[in-house]
């Protein structure tokens, strides 16, 4: 008798999106490859970046204190306003590569690359391959994306954490192990270690998607999120903790806090302040204004994210992305309730609804590229908005609404492209009548070859505006405390926006208000670009070869370009400002450098970004008195004294400033006031310094 065994049968896939296609993986290598080539170029252009965190990495690359807890010097007097985690890995950079502009930015370029492939990833579990590239490529050319993932802020590796934990919870959501939950928890904790309370934003859309769509039943799934919320409290709380029981004489002070407190840091200033705007220590006040109608950051609304300031960095596809969400819903309602693609929707959406609407009314410290944190969203609805109702088209309503989603994006760019009328202005045009016609055409059934051109105009309708955006931004410096994509746009501004329509300048005393001057370091776009930081570089030198400080060019009646050193509006100074970093002449470098090493500090003077400059210029720690804003008290007046008794500082730099927020009471004026009563005035090239080893006899 002969026995027969019969091959296994194949098993098949647990869902089509797991099948590994043939083009996938070249596909997925072009598209990393190709966004890792972009983000380089032209990289060094954007020198120190935001000098801020700059000279924080600096220090944490000389001084492993000064790298646990984030100062910004190497002496340990004071912290930057958020915990270090981002500056963990720009600092370990540095101690392999050196201290420069690559040394310190590239890092940031992967954790770019990072995001991207972890978008995939995560969008082609549920939606297949074309989905997740589609999703990946969005992101990466997302404008506010490719600016903050060429800078040193938080937000390049805030926007990898929440993107991880959105993979983590997508695998969470397949096979409801409670390895991915503490995965995506532990992501978010470590996040909150770079952004502080931003990363909980996305918490809700994480948790909502797993409890509807998680396979355990119910009270598993409930204690399978208290895991992942204890995974997170303990990713984040190890360093909390241990900056809370660290002896407050033996650490730095906690910048952006008045009582020396994280905790105070993260629920205050960095926390309820930001959404109500109580923000103690601000520059100013937030919200609304009676006078003007808006805030210091601006109005709030639901039209926010359109106006000048954030338009040009995310809306291009956010009605695409919104319709995607209602659409895909809808294609999913009768689903199992374990189904995967509904809860991608659930998350992705939750994702951006939640965080716009907080973006679009929150009260306090708003900035523009915080819009960078709802690209991973925008990316993921438009992706799965492509796939599935490009797979549903023989629907009348599907093409409806891919018709009404193309129109939209069509207004949407036309509107965008319009703030500056001189930007590739053949562009607009070009978008508006393959847009009209493309909506047209997809009302109807197309056959497959039509399909394909109609898809093809979609995609350039789509993805030529933030392309342009992109490019420019690519091909420009960007440097100071508030960055922007793309070209200049009417009504864009930072903190004012001026000249013209700064809402700073309803502030009493503040820029722009009668016989005040604009801060130090703001301007039409926030000191940010326009061939930014040219003097700025780690080098000294500007990008033409050039010195010093070149004009603000407004004549074109928009919000103009900002000046040649990343600083634009206002009188300009080597003592930099509240916004832009310090540009030292060589002159007083040597003086800094004399002796350096025989000093904790070689120098102090008001301000961070004051500070900063000459930090990185000399390499050596200089006190930034008051912290970022100049209003924390560190030191106090008696400090201060003691210091300089002891031989520990060596000049005062006078002209570091602060922002509106300060007081003729505040410690930053009371030291200034000691130093200038006790001390002797030089001035060294338009710098006023103070020899502190040489009182008054």
């Amino acid at each position: 008798m002969t026995t027969t065994i019969s091959p296994p049968a194949p098993v098949a896939p647990r869902d089509a999106a797991a099948r590994r296609k043939n083009w996938e993986l070249p596909a997925l290598a072009v598209l990393l490859v190709g966004t890792l080539v972009c983000y380089l170029i032209n990289l060094s252009a954007n020198g120190w970046a935001n000098d801020f965190y700059a000279a924080a990495v600096q220090a944490g690359s000389q001084s492993w204190k000064a790298f646990f807890f984030g100062s910004s010097d190497a002496a340990n007097s004071i912290t930057v306003d958020k915990p270090p985690a981002s500056l963990w890995v720009m600092e370990l950079s540095v101690r392999l590569f050196g201290l420069n502009s690559w040394g310190m930015l590239v890092p940031q370029v992967l954790l770019g690359v990072a995001s991207v492939a972890a978008l995939w990833a995560a969008v082609r579990r549920a939606f297949g391959p074309a989905a997740g590239l589609i999703a990946g490529a969005v992101l990466a050319v997302t404008p506010v994306a490719v600016l903050m993932f060429r800078f040193n802020n938080p937000d390049a590796l805030l926007v990898l954490l929440m993107t991880a934990a959105a993979w983590a919870m997508t695998r969470a959501v397949a096979d409801g192990r409670w390895r991915w939950l503490l995965l995506t928890g532990g992501f978010i904790g470590f996040g909150f270690l770079a952004k502080q309370l931003q990363v909980l934003l996305v918490v809700p859309a994480l948790a909502l998607a797993y409890l509807i769509a998680g396979p355990p039943k119910l009270g598993k799934r409930i204690a399978q999120l208290f895991a992942a919320g204890a995974a997170m409290v303990v990713a984040a709380g190890w360093w909390l903790l241990a900056v809370e029981l660290w002896p407050a004489g033996e650490r730095p002070w906690i910048g952006g806090s008045q009582n020396n407190s994280i905790i105070e840091l993260t629920l205050g200033y960095n926390g309820l302040g930001r959404l109500n705007g109580n923000e103690t220590g601000s520059v100013g006040p937030g919200g609304e204004l009676p006078a003007g109608g808006n805030g210091i950051w601006g109005s709030t609304g639901i039209t926010r994210l359109f106006e000048p300031a954030q338009g040009g960095q995310i809306a291009w596809l956010l009605p695409a992305a919104l319709i995607a969400l209602a659409a895909g819903l809808v294609l999913r309602g009768r689903a199992p309730r374990t189904d995967e693609r509904r809860a991608a929707l659930i998350l992705w959406g939750g994702w951006l609804l939640i965080t716009g609407l907080v973006f679009s009314y929150m009260a306090g410290i708003f900035h523009q590229y915080y819009t960078v944190a709802l690209a991973p969203a925008v990316a993921a609805l438009v992706g799965i908005g492509a796939v599935q109702l490009w797979g549903a088209r023989d629907r009348l309503w599907v093409r409806l609404t891919c018709a009404l989603a193309l129109g939209l994006s069509t207004a949407t760019a036309w509107i965008l492209l319009s703030r500056n009328a001189s930007f590739q202005p053949w562009l607009r045009w070009a978008i508006l009548v393959v847009g009209v016609l493309t909506t047209a055409a997809l009302a109807f059934p197309l056959a497959r070859k039509r399909s394909l051109v109609a898809a093809l105009a979609a995609a350039f309708v789509g993805l030529a505006g933030p392309v342009a955006y992109s490019v420019d931004t690519l091909a420009s410096a960007h440097a100071g405390a508030i960055p922007s994509a793309g070209p200049d746009v009417r009504g864009r501004g930072g903190p004012g926006g001026w000249p013209g329509d700064g809402p700073m300048g309803a502030i009493p005393g503040g820029p722009g208000a009668d016989g005040a001057a604009a801060l130090p370091g703001s301007g039409p776009d926030g000191g940010t670009r326009g061939g930014a930081q040219v003097d700025g570089a780690p080098d000294g030198t500007s990008t033409d070869g050039t010195t010093g400080n070149a004009a603000s060019d407004s004549s074109s009646g928009t919000a103009g370009r900002t000046q040649a050193d990343g600083r634009g509006g206002g009188p300009m100074d080597g003592a930099g400002g509240l916004l832009s970093g310090s540009r030292p002449s060589e002159r007083i470098v040597g003086l800094l450098e004399q002796n350096g090493t025989s000093y904790t500090w070689v120098a102090a003077t008001i301000g961070s970004n004051s500070a900063a400059g000459y930090q990185l210029a000399t390499e050596l720690p200089v006190m930034p008195i008051g912290g970022f804003n100049g209003s924390d008290p560190s030191p106090t007046l008696e400090q201060f004294q003691r210091y300089v008794t002891e031989g520990k500082i060596h000049y005062f730099v006078a002209g570091g400033r602060g922002g509106p927020g300060g007081s003729s009471e505040s410690t930053a004026s009371a030291i200034t006031a000691w130093v200038t009563a006790n001390y002797t005035a030089t001035t060294v090239d338009g710098v006023t310094l103070y020899d502190l080893t040489q009182p008054k006899t």
